[in-house]
């Protein structure tokens, strides 16, 4: 872990991005693959990255911590939530790191608000109609600026000059051969609808059904990412939702769960992609954090700063943890109740997307967050 001097003498959040002399934007051809995973409704970075060397952390939280320090330990200060197997693995191969003490700009506690603002990047709430992944697509050669969000429509973050796409699995049954074929024949004459029914199906064959059909879950999510990432017209940037955060009651099980499934997701990933792991940085963070002490009804409520993580198979500066790390006594909290933020998810990921492409960072910050550069 950084202590406070270490961490304001290393001027790059100690990722391995500090001056790059005579960097431009990526080459064509790079081949290099994003993948952003967000935690929707607050994921609590206090239990899934324990402070467990901090005493203050085990008074606060008490019989609550008995997960935290079952954990993997991954230095002194950090242990990861043991329903991070696969994670602590990737972590010990130096394709895993972990920031903590993070938050965006914003302040409040409202998850509509919060999330605005960790989508669009903007200094405040709906001040931006485009997000940061959008742009970030306008900093790219052609061939890497292709978009997608796993979802129903494209997301705020993934909104800007250059169209992203979308996709979600269809709940219905699937349609015969004889029907594709004669929708394929009405709309061949025309040379909008032919294309976008041809990008369809070759979308849907991307993402397939799992190899293995056991897959479930997380598991099953990582997979067809893969696949949607594969080829010379497979996506580059690609945006994931991930929900049941927002653990205001009966934490330990559901978050348990939560962790489990996305330590999933990023181990399908990682087998999945196969040698492209090697191209690819995925990046997971949430809104915000969740308080230091827990309620009557075993949960937590919104809090301000947490835990964000980098996953990736030429990671830079990977198996570490960095944190300006403020204290958890009363005295040391935001508004006496949650961790204090000393880093900005800002720097964080314009930093980090700076050394995955070979880019200047401080353009790229100036372009992905132009208000907060």
């Amino acid at each position: 872990m950084l202590n406070r001097r270490s961490f304001v003498t290393s001027g790059a959040l100690g990722l391995g991005v500090a001056a790059f002399p005579g960097a431009g934007w990526a080459a064509p051809g790079t081949n290099k693959k994003f993948v952003f995973i967000i935690q929707r409704g607050a994921a609590d970075g206090l239990a899934a990255l324990a402070p467990t060397g901090d005493p203050d952390f085990l008074r606060a939280r008490g019989d609550f911590a008995a997960d935290a320090v079952t954990g993997t330990k991954l230095d002194d200060m950090f242990s990861l939530h043991p329903a991070m197997t696969e994670s602590a693995k990737l972590f010990a191969l130096k394709q895993a790191s972990f920031v903590h003490a993070m938050a965006s700009s914003y302040r409040e506690r409202s998850h509509f608000d919060a999330q605005n603002i960790l989508e669009s990047g903007a200094g405040r709430p709906y001040g931006r109609d485009d997000g940061w992944l959008g742009r970030l697509l306008t900093l790219l050669p052609r061939d890497d600026a292709k978009g997608l969000a796993v979802a129903p429509s494209v997301p705020l973050a993934l909104r800007g000059p250059i169209a992203a796409n979308s996709y979600a699995p269809s709940r219905m049954p699937d349609a015969n051969s004889d029907l594709m074929s004669r929708l394929t024949n009405l709309y061949a004459e025309d040379a909008q609808l032919s294309a976008l029914w041809s990008g369809a199906q070759a979308t849907e064959a991307m993402a397939g059904a799992p190899a293995d059909q056991a897959l479930k879950g997380g598991a099953a999510l990582g997979q067809m990412t893969a696949g949607l990432m594969q080829g010379p017209n497979g996506a580059r940037v690609v945006m994931l939702e991930t929900n049941g955060w927002d653990t205001h009651f009966q934490q330990k099980g559901r978050l348990n769960g939560a962790l489990r499934q996305v330590d999933a997701l990023i181990g399908s990933l990682r087998d999945s992609l196969g040698s492209e792991w090697q191209n690819t940085l995925v990046m997971v963070a949430t809104e915000f954090g969740r308080t230091v002490a827990f309620n009557g009804t075993g949960g937590t409520d919104h809090g301000t700063a947490s835990a964000a993580m980098l996953f990736g198979g030429a990671l830079a500066n990977g198996g570490n943890i960095v944190a300006d790390w403020p204290g958890l006594k009363a005295s040391q909290l935001y508004e006496g109740r949650d961790l204090k933020p000393t880093m900005r998810f800002e720097q964080f990921a314009s930093d980090a997307l700076a050394r995955h492409y070979g880019l200047d960072p401080a353009r790229t910050r100036a372009s992905l967050f132009p208000d907060f550069a």
